[in-house]
């Protein structure tokens, strides 16, 4: 019995034990969840220590950079989930300029404003004392920034020093973005970065690959703060279109529009394109050269004397000379590449190869300027500038800054065109089709401040968040004389007849993007093949072919038209005659010797000429190759 007791006594204090166990570590996780951990630091992404209270840290550093006592380079972030403390001072980062709030209270007071007004105070001044801060992208993480100092709270800490640079700096250009869906403000951007204008005061004497440049660039009736700043009016790349929006005899369906001719004629959106091109004398191993001269006669590829009518004696155009198709613009012979055969007295013939520099395919234009200078390897190098007129066509691209962009469908004369009661003529015909889906208010906007400006005679101001509104720009129109919502009477050019509707009509700064039609435009009849398929040369570039598809022949498959798909893919594509042995299914050849064709496999003379394309006959090689022997079976025609 006794033996039992001391068991039972064990075993309760084992319980005891687990229960005290229990009870110590609940004290101990009530200890730490009252404890507060420390906050990691971290410098420039090292750990440097911790610190028992980093929020209070970053406030502190924060506040020493207000009072200048710590560089204003430095930024400190204090990621409250993960308890951690950033400090950054390298370089590369992106910061930008804003404001201070202070309880509610921007820094930037009346009294500091007239200061800067009066000049006492610069920039430099106001990042000094605090009342600019330069933050970077995770300091920003700590912010709330309210966009302009009317919507302050006790909660924000910032406000933007301009609201409209929120959008960056190429939005920032483009007027009232903010009415504008985000996608066409992309858009807009990437368009107002391919629009012809001046790209260079001195382009005259520069020679680039390739430059646009338009002949009457206008300043824009409703621009930006930034676009002044940029002194981009000195700098435009575009003009102001009178653009009406309605539906016009089916040729501006979709992205099309209607441009008027007599527009055009008068020089609307006309540009020039300049493209350089450049040969060198090159020096081959063994001492031979090239030499820039007009090539004779007896020069391996001559290309006749048509082709040299513009070279001057130095074997180099002279300038405004009208060139065209593939006319030489610079003489060149070069040693041949391979040495010929040696003759009986043993003296190695040599033949110059022609190697002219000429005018591409398709190309058109006149010599603009040349300039004979020294390549870096100190070869003679020389540049030809061509200078062509881009005059607006049908399938040239424009658009608005606000991502409208459409191509001309019909180029229409005046008196056929649209006309107000005034006799204004629109020079563009926009489809209202691209307005409600596209969610471009701003180009709605900038009608009615364009036709505002063009009637009070003065600029306006499209900054987003802070320029001219709607209802200055129906003021006025209303006070002379105009539909306040910019809308007016048209009569139809060709009837006479006054339209059914009011037309939304008024100026917009329109942008010539350089995807011209005449640099896209490709026809190809016959021409170079590629060496191992024998298959057209693709891209115009190359003068290739236009790809036919798998799509365009499951067209025609389902269609029927068989003797089309053999048209394409065979007879214009790269059709060739086989020789193939009627009793083996093998390739045959042709023995030029005993002249007769014979089958190289089993000997036979039994050979049929075959019409196959040229890809089947490489990948029955290609197959062969791996030791699979394909025999084609022949039988006759029934």
């Amino acid at each position: 019995m006794a033996k039992k007791k001391t068991a039972t006594k064990k075993k309760a204090s084992k319980k005891e034990s687990k229960t005290a166990i229990k009870k110590s570590t609940k004290k101990s996780a009530k200890k730490k969840s009252t404890e507060k951990i420390n906050s990691a630091v971290y410098v420039n992404g090292n750990l440097q220590g911790f610190h028992p209270d980093g929020a209070a840290l970053a406030a502190r550093l924060r506040e020493k950079r207000r009072m200048n006592e710590l560089n204003y380079e430095v930024n400190v972030f204090f990621n409250d989930r993960t308890n951690e403390v950033f400090i950054s001072t390298d370089g590369g980062r992106v910061r930008k300029p804003y404001v201070v709030v202070e309880e509610g209270k921007s820094r930037l007071t009346p009294e500091v404003l007239n200061r800067v007004r009066s000049g006492a105070l610069s920039w430099e001044h106001l990042v000094k004392m605090g009342v600019i801060e330069y933050l970077d992208a995770e300091e920003e993480e700590n912010a709330l920034i309210a966009l302009t100092e009317e919507e302050i709270t006790p909660e924000h800490t910032h406000f933007e020093v301009l609201s409209s640079t929120i959008f960056g700096v190429t939005s920032s250009v483009l007027p009232y973005p903010e009415h504008n869906s985000a996608p066409r403000i992309t858009m807009a951007c990437s368009m107002a970065k391919q629009s012809l204008g001046l790209y260079a005061v001195n382009f005259n004497h520069r020679f680039d690959t390739r430059a646009y440049i338009m002949y009457y660039p206008q300043k824009p009736l409703v621009s930006t703060d930034l676009y002044k700043s940029l002194n981009m009016e000195n700098k435009a790349a575009g003009q102001n279109f009178v653009v009406a929006i309605t539906a016009y005899k089916g040729y501006n369906m979709g992205d099309g529009t209607v441009v008027n001719r007599n527009s055009i004629d008068r020089g609307l959106g006309r540009a020039m394109m300049l493209k350089t091109y450049e040969t060198e004398e090159r020096l081959y191993p063994g001492g031979q050269k090239d030499k820039i001269e007009v090539p004779t006669p007896d020069v391996v590829g001559y290309r006749g004397e048509e082709a040299y009518k513009y070279l001057d004696e130095d074997g180099i155009v002279f300038p405004e000379s009208q060139v065209t198709g593939k006319d030489v613009l610079v003489g060149k012979t070069s040693p041949p590449r391979f040495l010929e055969e040696i003759s009986v007295f043993g003296v190695v013939e040599e033949k110059k190869r022609e190697s002219s520099l000429s005018l591409k395919s398709g190309e058109r234009g006149c010599i603009d300027s040349v300039m004979v200078t020294e390549a870096p390897s100190g070869n003679r190098l020389v540049k030809i500038k061509v200078r062509s007129p881009k005059v607006p066509e049908v399938g040239d691209k424009f658009a608005s800054r606000h991502g409208q962009k459409g191509v001309i469908g019909l180029l229409l004369k005046q008196e056929d065109m649209p006309f107000t009661q005034d006799g204004i003529v629109p020079d563009l015909i926009l489809n209202p089709h691209a307005i409600p889906s596209r969610m471009t208010a701003g180009h709605l906007l900038e009608t009615l401040g364009g036709k505002a400006s063009a009637l009070g005679g003065m600029l306006m101001d499209g900054t987003a968040f802070s320029g001219n509104t709607e209802q200055d720009y129906e003021k006025v129109l209303k006070e002379n004389g105009f539909d306040e919502h910019g809308e007016e009477w048209l009569y139809d050019g060709i009837s006479g007849q006054k339209m059914k509707v009011k037309l939304f009509i008024g100026p917009v700064y329109y942008q010539r993007l350089h995807h011209l039609v005449s640099n896209k435009m490709h026809v190809r009849s016959r021409g170079p093949v590629q060496l191992l398929t024998l298959q057209p040369t693709e891209g115009r570039a190359r003068e290739g072919g236009l790809r036919f598809g798998e799509m365009e022949r499951d067209c025609l498959i389902g269609y029927g038209a068989s003797m089309v798909i053999r048209e394409r893919l065979l007879e214009e594509s790269d059709k060739t005659i086989q020789l193939v042995c009627n009793k083996c299914g093998m390739f045959a050849y042709h023995d030029f010797v005993k002249n007769k064709e014979v089958c190289p496999l089993c000997g036979s003379e039994d050979i049929s000429p075959i019409e196959m394309s040229y890809a089947f006959k490489l990948l029955l090689g290609e197959i062969r190759s791996m030791f699979i022997f394909p025999r084609i079976i022949l039988k006759d025609k029934a």
